[in-house]
């Protein structure tokens, strides 16, 4: 878009987990979003990419669309910032009379890593490190993060005005299924798969890790509410209008976590 500044905008930051989730999530994450915007505004930026996430979508339908509307689901602060801090994004963009176009990313992992790895990153790590040894029946969808890196140009150069995007793959992949290419990708590591237990264990299981948690200051590896909220829970996409409106083609999400195991093997010094 020739003669237009472009700004892009993240709305929250990526954390899942606090002591006190509504001030170091929720506030911090609406604020963040709110300080950002006015920020480009007074810099004299007219058009904004938003980075937002899968989590402001409507997961009871399948397969889950932008047009589905936003998550009712009201019990996790991170999704609760993901979905307000949209709405806020698109409300203060009215107001100040600029373009603005939100793309929401499914679970970003990479080739790479520097310094520490993301939430999503390190699920990866976990499996390798083999310290994922319970089935929980929780999915991700799997992007790779440079795949998302373009989606935002492409919607900083094609996407229209008000409208959102899903950067996202077709079909998402449960833990164990992630395991499996890990089985094929290092056979000599011997991983096993994570064992099926009943749902009331890993209630037991995640509460004990919380304890631990509020002790250690530490994010446990698995909540009570995760267990409540994502286990069953698929995240299957269409992602037609990302494809066809900004020529969106994202890397297939076996490809992109096998690229991540090799990077995490072979520099796995680095992140033990």
């Amino acid at each position: 878009m020739q003669g237009v500044e472009v700004f892009y905008a993240v709305g929250a930051a990526f954390k899942l987990w606090a002591k006190d989730p509504k001030k170091e999530i929720y506030d911090i994450n609406l604020e963040g979003a709110k300080n950002t915007i006015e920020a480009a505004v007074a810099a004299g930026v007219k058009r904004i990419v938003y980075v937002s996430s899968i989590a402001s979508t409507d997961f009871s339908k399948l397969p889950i669309k932008e047009s589905n509307g936003y998550n009712p689901d009201r019990r996790d602060m991170y999704f609760n910032s993901k979905n307000d801090g949209e709405k806020l994004a698109f409300q203060l963009a009215k107001k100040y009379n600029i373009e603005l176009v939100a793309v929401l990313p499914s679970a970003m992992i990479n080739s790479k890593a520097f310094a520490s790895l993301s939430v999503s990153y390190n699920i990866i790590n976990l499996i390798l490190r083999k310290q994922i040894p319970i089935e929980t029946k929780i999915t991700l969808n799997w992007i790779d993060v440079k795949d998302v890196a373009e989606g935002c140009y492409l919607a900083a150069t094609k996407g229209k005005n008000g409208e959102r995007y899903i950067l996202a793959n077709e079909k998402c992949m449960s833990i164990k299924d992630t395991t499996k290419i890990a089985q094929e990708l290092f056979p000599e590591l011997q991983i096993k798969l994570p064992i099926a237990v009943p749902k009331v264990v890993l209630f037991v299981a995640a509460w004990f890790m919380e304890v631990g948690s509020k002790l250690s200051g530490k994010a446990p590896l698995l909540t009570t509410k995760d267990i409540a909220i994502f286990s069953g829970l698929q995240q299957d996409f269409d992602i037609s209008k990302a494809r066809s409106e900004l020529g969106f083609n994202p890397k297939n999400s076996v490809q992109v976590v096998k690229e991540a195991m090799h990077y995490l093997q072979d520099n796995k010094a680095l992140f033990n």
